[in-house]
């Protein structure tokens, strides 16, 4: 194991006050400034959201971006959220311009894989119907040679829990998507850690977070999941476990940090960075000891 793990701050861990749902889709902070104080915190991989992609593509130009990344030393990026990718007209044509603005991203920025959920809106949709449009979006994301990471969530239709996201993504087997593994959704939803490398193959793994968080949701499931997110090592969640599971499965790339809450967005984004850094290191180190798997910092 490297004696540094390679970590990847998604979106939200550097976008400051900005959260979705509320009107608060855009972060605040200029690119430039997001992406130097991810590579100065010690991250090499860097998350952005559609719509700070659109925001950095009309001020400074995708070009600029990429040069930006490179000059500090970013390795991987990781874009998202592409939903409804199932559907038909109107709420259709609106998921393929979120999808256009992202893959047309993609050869410039270098981009390794682009998050996608299947959020339930009240529309009643089938099974069938998400793994039909699961297997064509992984198929058409490889012409632009990115893949694409599921991530479940207790707001997804009919794959909220880590299982039956598991089951999704053999069932469509497509090479070219597969499972975002995320502490937090596994968590929420019972699925035991353990269980993760006995049911998930590592072919099928797009991408790991971490994060942590009190033993109960606190309130509804979408508020709780971004308004309530803790340091690694300082909540009920049991990091290390995690990732002794993850290790056990195989993975070796990046860990994506993805931390997000009332607490974090009322800071500046270096002090979030550097927190979020620390406890997730502590936990990897922790993992990879022998000995009893609790760690706080």
């Amino acid at each position: 194991m490297p004696t540094r793990p390679s970590l990847l701050a998604a979106c939200w861990t550097s976008a400051g006050n900005a959260v979705p749902f509320r009107g608060l889709t855009t972060s605040p902070v200029d690119i430039r400034t997001r992406i130097e104080a991810v590579a100065e915190a010690g991250y090499t991989g860097f998350g952005l959201t559609r719509e700070d992609l659109v925001v950095a593509r009309e001020t400074v130009g995708l070009s600029a971006v990429a040069t930006i990344l490179a000059d500090n030393g970013i390795e991987t990026v990781q874009l998202e959220w592409i939903t409804s990718w199932w559907t038909t007209g109107e709420t259709r044509r609106a998921s393929d311009e979120v999808r256009h603005d992202l893959f047309d991203a993609c050869p410039v920025l270098g981009v390794d894989h682009i998050k996608i959920g299947a959020d339930d809106d009240g529309v009643p949709v089938s099974y069938d119907q998400l793994c039909h449009g699961f297997d064509a979006l992984a198929t058409d994301a490889a012409r632009v040679g990115v893949k694409i990471g599921f991530e479940n969530t207790p707001f997804s239709h009919h794959v909220r829990t880590t299982e039956q996201a598991i089951r999704f993504v053999t069932d469509v087997a497509n090479p070219n998507g597969g499972l975002v593994v995320d502490i937090w959704h596994a968590q929420r939803g019972g699925t035991p850690y353990a269980d993760i490398p006995r049911l998930l193959p590592l072919r099928y793994v797009v991408g790991v977070e971490l994060d942590d968080g009190h033993p109960f949701a606190q309130g509804p499931d979408l508020a709780d999941t971004f308004d309530n997110r803790l340091v690694c090592g300082t909540g009920a969640f049991d990091v290390v476990s995690f990732v002794r599971a993850i290790d056990e499965l195989g993975w070796t790339g990046p860990y994506g940090i993805e931390h997000m809450s009332v607490a974090s967005r009322r800071q500046p984004i270096d002090v979030t960075l550097r927190e979020a850094r620390d406890g997730a290191l502590a936990c990897l180190a922790a993992a990879r000891q022998s000995g009893p798997s609790a760690v706080r910092i």
